[in-house]
């Protein structure tokens, strides 16, 4: 199984979303990690077939996914990232609609067991009007899941999520993706840390690095540091470094910086991880890409 996108490109009037994109995918989790604007959307939207490509081509075990029609949209499962659901409906009823507009046969089981999986089993007799924020997030996935699609496309899955649910989905995501060609758009950078066999890193529409996450922290080892000062030096430090985050408790502040050189005397190195990695390639675009967002 392998799903292969080559020199894709696609622009809005002036504005270039996608730069000859190409990456090879097989069975896995690829995370796909960028500031807002940087083409992301745009990706997902043309590997569900919802938007053509100016040019360059996605096939599937070598054929071209819009000569395949209705044969790829059934290998599909897609949670956009605002998913659009009948609130009249109950998560029961909305989860058996899905189910007949992929022409799953005999749902209801299926149903049963993925609506465990994302902790919704209790209230899947309950109108959608009545769900929080995290609900409806953990019924778009329950969604995009059924079926068993052998290609899964998530935008921000875990959006909404409070930690214990966040964990609880990050890992169901990880168990089913043993057969599934899996792609993760989020700013959760600690989501796919642990997870993604590959990273993707998407600038302004163009792979700016492309490898595991364990192999991108490498990059970088030596260039994060711990830095314990008062409070009147965090502006200063902020204007000369990059300061990824600022800690303060009883015993005054703590700073962890990214620096090529060692910031302080009084600083000292400590562990990368891939949130000091992907600042480190975004600087001020990350804006709030996270550990919490």
């Amino acid at each position: 199984m392998e799903l292969v996108i080559d020199k894709v490109c696609k622009s809005y009037k002036q504005n270039k979303a996608l730069i000859d994109f190409s990456l090879t995918m097989t069975p896995g989790i690829y995370a796909l990690l960028g500031p807002n604007g940087s083409g992301k959307s745009t990706l997902m939207n043309i590997m569900t077939d919802n938007l053509k490509s100016d040019s360059g081509t996605i096939t599937y075990d070598g054929k071209d996914i819009r000569k395949m029609g209705r044969d790829y949209l059934s290998l599909l499962g897609y949670m956009p990232q605002y998913p659009g659901m009948y609130p009249q409906f109950t998560a029961e009823e909305y989860m058996f609609y899905i189910a007949a507009l992929k022409g799953v046969k005999d749902p209801a089981a299926q149903i049963g067991e993925i609506l465990g999986e994302v902790e919704l089993l209790d209230v899947s007799r309950k109108r959608i009007s009545s769900f929080s924020g995290g609900m409806k997030q953990r019924l778009a996935l329950a969604q995009a899941v059924l079926g068993d699609p052998k290609i899964l496309i998530l935008d921000e899955p875990t959006a909404g999520l409070d930690p214990k649910q966040r964990i609880s989905i990050r890992n169901y995501i990880s168990r089913i993706a043993f057969d599934k060609i899996v792609m993760i758009a989020t700013h959760v950078v600690s989501d796919v840390e642990y997870i993604a066999r590959d990273v993707v890193m998407l600038k302004k529409g163009v792979i700016v690095d492309n490898a595991p996450p364990a192999e991108l922290i490498r990059k970088i080892e030596g260039t994060v540091w711990r830095l314990n000062t008062t409070e009147d030096r965090v502006l200063d430090c902020q204007r000369k470094f990059t300061v990824t985050n600022i800690l303060k408790d009883d015993a005054g502040v703590s700073l962890r910086i990214l620096s090529d050189t060692k910031p302080d005397e009084a600083a000292y190195s400590v562990a990368p991880s891939l949130e000091d990695y992907y600042l480190s390639v975004f600087g001020n675009e990350a804006g709030h890409a996270e550990a919490g967002e």
